[in-house]
């Protein structure tokens, strides 16, 4: 029998505290901004997204705005936004689970080019030492060296974070 050996790297309280921390992060950095555009790349980058939003409406003083990025992940190219708008000299903070190679991110950056915004910065519950594409992460929960066969997985319940797991 092969069994894969499972090991928790973040629980639900471990996951608040990060969540917290990377929101006043984001507060002390945006602090002067008009708006800020939280966008929840499609899956677990939404609900890491509105927890952030969650955090940031009590120590942020400028409106927080939520927007869902979809990417095919067959066809990467194929990027949406589900709010059409000019995001010219606008704050977006790009959000997702786990970072691996910087791929998802990356292409999540497609959909705001033809514009020209104050700043794109991209946040991440978990972030691997695996980058193939040039994205740099702002905002990082958990950082951890993981070798290329060894997964990590964000579990949810109930559309909140339960908790990380390498594997």
């Amino acid at each position: 029998m092969n069994t894969v050996a499972t090991n928790s790297i973040l629980t639900s309280e471990d996951v608040n505290r990060k969540i917290r921390r990377m929101a006043f992060e984001i507060a002390e950095r945006n602090g002067d901004c008009d708006s800020v555009f939280i966008a929840g790349i499609a899956g677990n980058g939404i609900i890491v997204a509105k927890a952030i939003i969650n955090e940031l409406k009590d120590i942020l003083s400028c409106p927080v705005e939520f927007i869902t990025i979809t990417i095919d992940k067959s066809n990467p190219l194929n990027v949406s936004i589900d709010r059409q708008i000019n995001y010219d000299d606008k704050t977006i903070i790009l959000v997702d689970d786990v970072a691996n190679s910087g791929r998802i991110l990356l292409y999540a950056l497609k959909s705001f080019l033809e514009y020209k915004p104050r700043s794109i910065q991209t946040l991440v519950l978990v972030e691997r030492s695996h980058k193939l594409f040039p994205v740099q992460t702002d905002y990082v929960g958990l950082s951890i060296a993981t070798t290329l066969q060894e997964h990590i997985t964000v579990q949810t319940e109930e559309g909140k974070i339960s908790g990380a797991w390498l594997h």
